[in-house]
C-alpha cells in the first residue's frame, strides 16, 4: 500500500507540475476508505494553482480519481478535432465541463471497457485518441504512457519529461516531504 502522497507522486506529478492536463488514479478502497475525504483537502490546497480533484467513479473495490487541471482541459477539449470525436459519443459540448466530467463518469461507470475517448480527457494527442479507437488498440507506432499512432519522436520526448518529473518526487516524497510541500506550498 502507497501513502496517498506516494501514490500522488507516483501517479500524477506530471499534472501537478503543469506538464499535463490529467491523470487518472485507481485508488483501492481498502485502503484509500477515507479517499472523499481526502480529497477534499487536496482539492482546498491546490486551489491556486488550478488543480482539480474528482472521483470519476467508484465501485466496490475502487475509486477512479482524475486529478485534473480545468483550464487545460477546457482548451484540449476545445479543439474542433476533440469535439468532432467526442459528439460521436454524445458528449453534450454546449453544457461546460462539469457536464463533460459527468458524461464521462457515467460511460466510465456503464462500460465493460474504459470508454476509449477519456484519452482526450488525459491530455493525449487527438491523432492518437481516434488512431486507438479506429485501430482498437493494436497497431500502434509506439507504446508508453499511451499508444501511439501519430508523431512517436514528440511522444518519446514527452514520456521522458513525465519519467523525470515523477521519479523526482517520488524521490522527495519517499526521504519524507509531502505531496502539498512540493507542489502546494
Amino acid at each position: 500500500m502507497y501513502s496517498f502522497d506516494l501514490l500522488l507522486a507516483e501517479h500524477s506529478t506530471p499534472v501537478l507540475a503543469g506538464l499535463k492536463t490529467a491523470n487518472l488514479i485507481s485508488c483501492r478502497k481498502a485502503w484509500y476508505p477515507n479517499l472523499p475525504q481526502t480529497i477534499e483537502i487536496y482539492q482546498r490546497a491546490f486551489a491556486k494553482q488550478g488543480i482539480r480533484f474528482r472521483i470519476l467513479c467508484s465501485c466496490d473495490y475502487r475509486f477512479l480519481l482524475l486529478v485534473y487541471r480545468p483550464d487545460r482541459l477546457l482548451r484540449d477539449l476545445g479543439t474542433k478535432e476533440a469535439r468532432t470525436l467526442l459528439k460521436q459519443f454524445d458528449y453534450p459540448m454546449h453544457k461546460g465541463m462539469d457536464a463533460l466530467l459527468e458524461h464521462l463518469s457515467k460511460r466510465t461507470a456503464d462500460q465493460r471497457e474504459f470508454p476509449h475517448e477519456i484519452g482526450l480527457f488525459l491530455g493525449y494527442p487527438v491523432e492518437d485518441v481516434r488512431g486507438f479507437i479506429e485501430q482498437r488498440g493494436k497497431d500502434c507506432k509506439f507504446s508508453g504512457y499511451w499508444k501511439v499512432y501519430g508523431d512517436v519522436q514528440a511522444a518519446r520526448r514527452l514520456f521522458h519529461q513525465y519519467d523525470r518529473c515523477r521519479d523526482t518526487a517520488r524521490g522527495y516524497v519517499e526521504r519524507g516531504m509531502t505531496i502539498l510541500e512540493l507542489f502546494a506550498a
